[in-house]
């Protein structure tokens, strides 16, 4: 639900609503909050409240430390798992500088701005996010261990699966958040889950996938368990992926399916890094269903990107290299400027790779180009490449490619 700013505090009257948390990023894709009590909420929206911004990985020096945070009424939450009397909510907010502009490390800014662009070039973006996690025990301390919940397989059931309850809470909690899970399941790792989150516009699935990160890390706690987005938990299990759905709606109803897969297929290597950025994801890519080659396919999930069988609305494409960890912001950003540079150039697309590349031989496989084989080279690629440099503030890849 969409509310103005009026709406916001009437509700925060209404419901006894006694903490606000103000909610943000930092440039890897860390939520941050602060929280106020609800007689400030009126100073939050016209002046902003004030934060450090020198404790904020990526967010500057002692120089220049304060920014503040505007929340976004459209994006008030209830916090379900907070109590019932003295309520707890949760807004997104924009972080700008002391002198009234936006700060150019506040990565939902530059996905609003690309959205607007493209909104200004005729196109209406939708997003779909699946998220995998692993489900850990913690240990006698309270600390996460690496012994998974269960060890059940794909799509098993319980009492085989675990997790059953604990997707079946998020879930609820999600509805009761107004975000619309579509479906869950057990992954193939042990312990291994996947919820899916029902498409939006990009800025709100942005929003919604990290809310569902938090929400997925808050049940399990309270469940006495760990839940775990890094992109490979375990060695010898399947990693973690982020599979990206993406349709594109066309003011002159044009179908621009093949511009899309083209586009991204042609920038993909330059942005691997802000869609893979620890160490950590090059382990996953090119194994367990996770692509290495710059390739495309319908319904293939061999391959980096796969065209699902779905007609009318559902018709989208899926990209299959992302993992949990990346910034979801610079992510969607980074794959709307992709699409809208191959819908603008009309990026011709390569025949479609109608085979399993786990499975194919080294000749075959030699034809196709690859991702970046590891963080640094990630890096490398992205630090020359014109299109990152267009979109992406230099402070922030000087930040990914130079910790």
């Amino acid at each position: 639900m969409k509310y103005s700013k009026e709406e916001v505090i009437q509700y925060v009257q209404e419901e006894d609503v006694k903490f606000i948390r103000l909610a943000f990023c930092d440039v890897f894709g860390k939520q941050k909050n602060i929280s106020i009590m609800s007689e400030e909420l009126p100073r939050a929206f016209e002046c902003g409240i004030s934060i450090d911004a020198s404790a904020i990985a990526g967010f500057g020096d002692e120089n220049h430390s304060d920014l503040f945070l505007h929340p976004d009424a459209d994006t008030l939450m209830p916090l379900p798992w907070r109590p019932e009397h003295g309520r707890v909510v949760r807004m997104f907010c924009n972080i700008i500088r002391s002198d009234g502009k936006t700060f150019e490390c506040d990565t939902r800014s530059i996905l609003k701005k690309a959205i607007q662009d493209a909104e200004n070039a005729g196109l209406q973006f939708f997003f779909g996010a699946e998220q995998e996690f692993y489900l850990f025990t913690l240990d006698d301390d309270g600390s996460p261990t690496k012994d998974p919940y269960d060890n059940a397989s794909y799509m098993d059931i319980a009492p085989e699966d675990r997790g059953e309850n604990i997707r079946r809470e998020v879930c609820l909690t999600l509805e009761q958040m107004g975000i619309q899970p579509e479906s869950s399941h057990h992954e193939e790792g042990p312990g291994q889950n996947e919820i899916d989150i029902r498409y939006s516009d990009p800025l709100t699935a942005a929003d919604n996938a990290m809310t569902f990160q938090t929400v997925v890390k808050t049940v399990a706690r309270r469940n006495g368990l760990y839940a775990d987005f890094s992109p490979k938990p375990l060695e010898d299990k399947p990693g973690n992926g982020f599979h990206i759905n993406i349709s594109v709606k066309s003011s002159d109803d044009t179908d621009n399916m093949s511009y899309l897969i083209a586009g991204i297929m042609d920038k993909v290597s330059e942005m691997t890094v802000f869609l893979n950025p620890t160490e950590n994801s090059y382990e996953r890519l090119g194994r367990n269903k996770a692509p290495r080659y710059v390739s495309w396919s319908c319904e293939n999930r061999s391959q980096l990107i796969r065209v699902p069988a779905a007609v009318s609305e559902y018709r989208r494409m899926e990209l299959r290299s992302p993992d949990p960890s990346a910034n979801t912001y610079l992510a969607f950003s980074l794959i709307i400027y992709a699409i809208l540079d191959g819908i603008q150039n009309k990026s011709e697309l390569t025949p479609p790779a109608d085979i399993n590349l786990y499975k194919t031989d080294e000749d075959t496989l030699a034809k196709f180009k690859q991702l970046p084989g590891d963080y640094k080279s990630a890096c490398n690629v992205a630090a020359n490449s014109d299109f990152v440099r267009k979109y992406i503030p230099s402070a922030i890849l000087d930040i990914y490619c130079n910790q």
